[in-house]
């Protein structure tokens, strides 16, 4: 029988290593975390995604939510406006959005990811 509620444990997800392609970074050594722990056809993800300071540049194809866990980071638009996130803090990027993402304290976030 399928469970139909599904609690964001991280025990037994598989962990995803990865940083951004070296072409976008703009500074530091940024690395990856990410245990996705729910993926649907159709392209639904959600999980949680841990990363090490850095900065690069960032282009959303997809639409996002994300709540920050730990951590601070600064994302800043295309147009310069820099939005400081930290924990407890939640925001939706939509298709379109580019900019730069740099983490300044190590961020983990929780998201949910829609192709």
């Amino acid at each position: 029988m399928t469970d139909l509620f599904l609690p964001l444990d991280l025990s037994g997800a598989n962990i995803e290593e990865g940083a951004p392609p070296p072409e976008r970074v703009i500074s530091g050594n940024p690395k990856f975390k990410t245990w996705n722990v729910e993926e649907q056809p159709g392209g639904l993800y959600a999980g949680v995604w841990e990363s090490t300071p850095g900065k690069w540049r960032i282009e959303y194809d997809e639409w996002e939510y994300c709540r920050i866990l730990s951590g601070v980071s600064v994302i800043t638009g295309e147009g310069g406006e820099e939005r400081r996130v930290g924990p407890g803090d939640s925001f939706i990027l939509r298709p379109g959005f580019k900019g730069a993402w740099e983490v300044i304290e190590t961020t983990r976030k929780e998201y949910v990811v829609r192709l």
